[in-house]
């Protein structure tokens, strides 16, 4: 019988993950690549050590109040874990560690990407070209919103937030942010801190999402916050989807408040909002930020790191609880 620890992939990872994952533990992992149900995670726990789940596994207190004793550490495969109740899962004693740091650049650079196509129209131009509607040309045509020199106020300057930022710098963008504490000078680099988001949001000419949902930030964006934007507005939201009151963003639509939005992530995942598509004025994405096959190769690798500490009795680089 193997002395490997046993541990359970909930999804399809990438190739480089699953082949090191199988060199040192004993993997359970199914190919159909499905998201598992509360039913399956309890079930599964009795037969694992440890599991690597992603967010779209929920680990709510009550599935928590249900995993066998065997299981002992849940290495998240991403950086939020609001799919996790924490505080259930310590009273548990379960070990749970995420992925931060390594998923910066990419989901920075959907960001960027959503950004410039929501403001210079990418999808609507896209579209028109591929089904043959244009026609024709004239200074007036597909007139968009200009980035470079404009101010982008930035919600979260975490890792993610800070290379927004110095991305945003490369459009001459001035840079204004607000977050829970603020930033050391060094890496502040010029940007212009908010206590409070009263101050922040009418220097937004684009505001961008970085932080996580919680109690406080859920329903974040609404409709007293973004009618606070400057008139013509344009939101990004590469964090997660429930920070948006999503009738308020269409709302702020059809008025003009918004101009145009660029959004990778929403309250119903997968599928998004299908009243989002009836406007070409939003640009959307199906939540790629970090998937890039480096990225998700240095994931996987990181969740993996967090498990050879576990298991070789040295704390877990990226411990939550």
């Amino acid at each position: 019988m193997s002395s490997k620890p046993v541990v359970w992939i909930t999804r399809t990872l990438s190739a480089n993950t699953l082949e090191r994952a199988r060199a040192h533990y004993s993997v359970i992992f199914d190919p159909s690549d499905t998201p598992a149900d509360a039913a399956t995670i309890i079930a599964r726990s009795a037969e694992v050590d440890a599991i690597i789940p992603c967010h779209s596994e929920a680990f709510t207190a009550e599935v928590v109040a249900q995993l066998s004793d065997r299981v002992k550490i849940i290495a998240n495969h991403s950086v939020g874990v609001d799919h996790c109740d924490l505080n259930a899962l310590q009273q548990r004693g379960i070990v749970v560690t995420n992925t931060p740091d390594v998923l910066s650049d990419a989901t920075a650079e959907i960001a960027m990407l959503l950004l410039l196509g929501a403001a210079r129209r990418a999808a609507e131009g896209d579209h028109m070209i591929r089904s043959g509607e244009w026609k024709n040309w004239s200074p007036s045509f597909m007139v968009g919103h200009q980035v470079t020199g404009k101010r982008i106020g930035i919600i979260g300057m975490g890792k993610v937030g800070q290379v927004m930022a110095r991305r945003a710098r490369g459009f001459d963008m001035e840079v204004h942010y607000h977050n829970r504490k603020r930033l050391s000078v060094e890496d502040e680099q010029g940007a212009i801190f908010h206590e409070t988001l009263d101050t922040l949001l009418p220097q937004a000419q684009f505001l961008s999402l970085h932080c996580p949902t919680t109690d406080t930030t859920r329903g974040m964006i609404n409709q007293d916050t973004l009618s606070a934007l400057p008139q013509g507005a344009i939101l990004i939201n590469t964090a997660r989807g429930p920070l948006i009151d999503e009738a308020a963003l269409l709302a702020a639509i059809e008025s003009g408040q918004l101009a145009a939005a660029g959004l990778d992530c929403f309250v119903n995942e997968p599928g998004g909002n299908t009243e989002f598509s009836k406007y070409k004025q939003i640009f959307m994405l199906p939540h790629i930020g970090s998937a890039t096959f480096e990225t998700r190769d240095a994931m996987g690798y990181r969740a993996l790191d967090n498990l050879d500490a576990f298991f070789a009795g040295k704390e877990p680089t990226d411990r939550l609880v």
